[in-house]
């Protein structure tokens, strides 16, 4: 068995079963008579709005994509803005989907297509703001360290369409969201800062964040926080009586798509958890003290073996960043812990096709890329937050493209023996 052909064959597993093409169409119910306006924002929204035409034929919307993510749609208007940092595109679609949802009457339908990235690409600031205002936002949030549930607590309470605002610009419509999760917990909620679901943070969630993570924002950010408008509609608003969400894909079934690859291969799967979370250096460190514990001590099971998990670490940016993202930067952490131990291999890929600030879905780590690298180079990418570059240097790096989807992080270990100690 050839341990790169192995791990990439478990993450094509993981993307297939994260395919929205398979996963909208048991969701939809069949098209209402009245006006159907399809709306949405998130990296595989293209992909979803694809499947939501197949099945219903040409419809009226407008979805949200990151550049170079656009697919082709009959009626369906794909737009392509800036992720992670919004942009102008960005701001301008995001209104215009305001707009075609508050011309909907009682009768109608607004069909939401929503997955990760949507907070980004789907940004119209909160009366007051500018884009400038939200693209310093987003850069502070990014290199806080705060976990995704707690960036989106401040980007809700910061627009005009996120934290449940579209929904309220749909009512009285009804309003169907099919969500694709990226986020641990799968929380509605949270997935591109929950736009069509009821919020229950609050403004002072918002100031207890900004406080825990040393968030320098602007006194007139703040003003707007504090504002009238700052608090996002609950539960109890009435413009949620009339909306469902199904969450339509989610980390965990891709993990298991994952695991029945390698059953098959004779490797025994190991699911560590779909939302590890944590710095991202940090988690890769632990994942090898576990995959060590294996190779050892045959414990929690015996060689061969993979470690499977998801969900969403975080970089914490020490010093002027070079290049990379959460899954390189984890994938160096692990293979510094691992770096004598030649029977131990690892994939960390984004599930999206892109790690972070380049165009690689992540980076592999096996025998021949470890053959041309030296641990001081490794130390000194680790140091600089330049993943990408070590992994470049090494031909250790994945690229897919564009994957349509997202079901956060994919990271597979695999243990080829166990020791007879």
């Amino acid at each position: 068995m050839i341990p790169s052909d192995f791990l990439k064959s478990l993450f094509d597993a993981a993307l297939e079963a994260a395919d929205p093409f398979k996963a909208v169409p048991p969701y939809l119910p069949e098209k209402p008579k009245g006006r159907v306006v399809v709306v949405g924002a998130g990296k595989a929204s293209a992909r979803m709005a694809q499947a939501v035409e197949a099945q219903w034929g040409p419809c009226e919307g407008l979805v949200i994509v990151p550049h170079g993510a656009s697919l082709p749609c009959e009626g369906i208007e794909i737009v392509e803005a800036r992720h992670p940092v919004p942009d102008a595109a960005g701001v301008d679609a995001a209104r215009r989907i305001l707009v075609l949802v508050e011309e909907l009457g009682p009768e109608d339908l607004a069909l939401c297509l929503i997955s990760g990235g949507g907070s980004a690409l789907m940004s119209a600031p909160a009366n007051g703001l500018t884009l400038n205002d939200k693209q310093l936002l987003n850069k502070l949030l990014l290199e806080s360290g705060a976990a995704i549930d707690e960036m989106n607590v401040l980007r809700k309470h910061l627009s005009a369409i996120k934290g449940g605002r579209l929904a309220v610009a749909a009512a009285p419509a009804q309003i169907l969201t099919l969500a694709i999760s990226d986020v641990p917990g799968d929380s509605p909620s949270i997935i591109a800062s929950g736009p069509t679901v009821p919020d229950a943070s609050t403004v002072a969630d918002a100031l207890s964040i900004i406080e825990r993570f040393s968030i320098d924002l602007p006194d007139h950010i703040l003003d707007v926080l504090k504002g009238p408008d700052g608090e996002t509609p609950n539960a109890d608003h009435p413009a949620f009586t009339k909306a469902q969400t199904h969450i339509i894909a989610a980390p965990q079934a891709s993990l298991e798509a994952a695991a029945a690859v390698a059953k098959r291969a004779g490797v025994t799967p190991i699911i560590l958890g779909d939302a590890i979370e944590g710095e991202a250096r940090e988690a890769g460190k632990v994942m090898a003290g576990i995959a060590t514990q294996i190779s050892r001590h045959g414990q929690p099971a015996r060689g061969p073996a993979v470690l499977i998990s998801g969900g969403e670490t975080t970089v914490t940016v020490r010093a002027k960043p070079g290049k990379g993202g959460r899954c390189s930067e984890f994938l160096l952490g692990f293979a510094l812990a691992a770096w004598d131990n030649r029977a131990i291999s690892a994939l960390a890929c984004d599930t999206d096709g892109r790690d972070g600030s380049e165009h690689n879905a992540g980076a592999i780590w096996t025998t021949q890329t470890h053959a041309k690298a030296t641990r001081d180079a490794a130390y000194t990418a680790l140091a600089n937050h330049d993943a990408y570059s070590f992994f470049e240097g090494i031909d250790g790096l994945v690229q897919t493209g564009p994957t349509h989807t997202n079901v956060n992080d994919f990271r597979a270990i695999f243990v080829e023996t166990t020791d007879e100690n």
